[in-house]
């Protein structure tokens, strides 16, 4: 098959533990032919959705992992396959890209399906799970806020279109930061802040379990460096082995149907002690982490459900 993978620098990524450069060696071995270009240099141009970028190889070799080749632009229609793959903010213009690849519905097949993408944002989708998840607030007001961690105490606050662990905060009941941060915030962004009851398991752990095509393949657990309170792995967090628990296997029955039917075919959701906390669907991470702990391709399980499906 003919792939393309919209995405954030190749050249830049780390192949150790990049998930795109892993899907991408899979498809290699697999036999796809492979077609890179950035976020940037995709265009909607007199009904055809085009991009500028180049074909490409990769190999697993520290400092020369990718061999590129010339700037060429393609009409994405006569691909099989293409990934919607660069890293959020889920910002306006990522929102337009989704809006343009939506277009190449019934020509090409676009992971994750670019419509729910969309639609279903790693911190609102979990929002039609209460039960599943910690107490949650999304506002922008200061009063509101405070009016819920007066009710809880000690809380996480965070951007709601944020990523990595950035600008995550906890502020206990002791904090006296929630103004300065709100007028922070609110000082170069209009987005509402999402306001989570804090969860002391975090200190043992924030579980990624992996969905392919709705079902679970595995799970690591990402342990807070010393002193931390994030766990995410651009912020030092330590990945480790894990299984699945019971309650982990009750999450992914209850959400697996909706993200399969959807058209969410690669999905990281994050669970700390029995919550879950996020749904991710735009550029999860992980699946080097999971194959290298359990031994399993799950690469290659989620080239399988494309490939079912192209």
């Amino acid at each position: 098959m003919k792939i393309a993978f919209q995405m954030d620098p190749i050249q830049s990524v780390d192949i150790n533990a990049d998930s795109s450069f892993r899907l991408a060696e899979e498809a290699q071995a697999r036999g796809h032919d492979l077609f890179f270009y950035g976020p940037d240099k995709l265009a909607y141009d007199e009904g055809r959705i085009l991009a500028q970028g180049q074909r490409f190889t990769v190999q697993r070799v520290q400092g020369d992992h990718v061999s590129l080749g010339p700037m060429e632009q393609v009409d994405l229609a006569e691909f099989d396959v293409v990934w919607l793959r660069q890293d959020p903010p889920f910002d306006m213009h990522y929102i337009t890209s989704t809006h343009l690849l939506d277009r190449l519905s019934g020509q090409a097949l676009v992971v994750n399906d670019p419509f729910w993408v969309r639609n279903y944002p790693e911190k609102l989708l979990v929002l039609d799970y209460p039960d599943l998840t910690p107490p949650t607030m999304i506002a922008r007001d200061l009063d509101t806020i405070k009016a819920f961690k007066a009710r809880h105490g000690d809380v996480i606050l965070k951007p709601l279109y944020g990523n990595g662990g950035a600008g995550v905060f906890r502020l206990d009941a002791a904090d006296r930061n929630l103004t300065s941060l709100h007028e922070l915030f609110t000082g170069f962004s209009r987005e509402p802040l999402i306001v989570q009851k804090f969860l002391p398991d975090v200190s043992a752990g924030d579980k990624r379990v992996i969905l392919v095509d709705g079902e679970p393949a595995g799970a690591i657990n990402r342990v807070p460096a010393k002193g931390e309170t994030r766990s995410n792995m651009h912020v030092g967090g330590r990945p480790e082995k894990v299984g699945l628990s019971e309650r982990d296997l009750e999450i992914c029955a209850r959400i697996g149907p909706l993200l399969r039917e959807k058209g969410q075919i690669f999905v990281g959701i994050d669970v700390i002690g029995d919550y879950l906390t996020e749904i991710n669907v735009t550029s999860p991470t992980g699946i080097q982490e999971l194959e290298r702990f359990d031994g399993i391709n799950v690469a290659g399980m989620i080239w399988q459900a494309i490939e079912a499906k192209a």
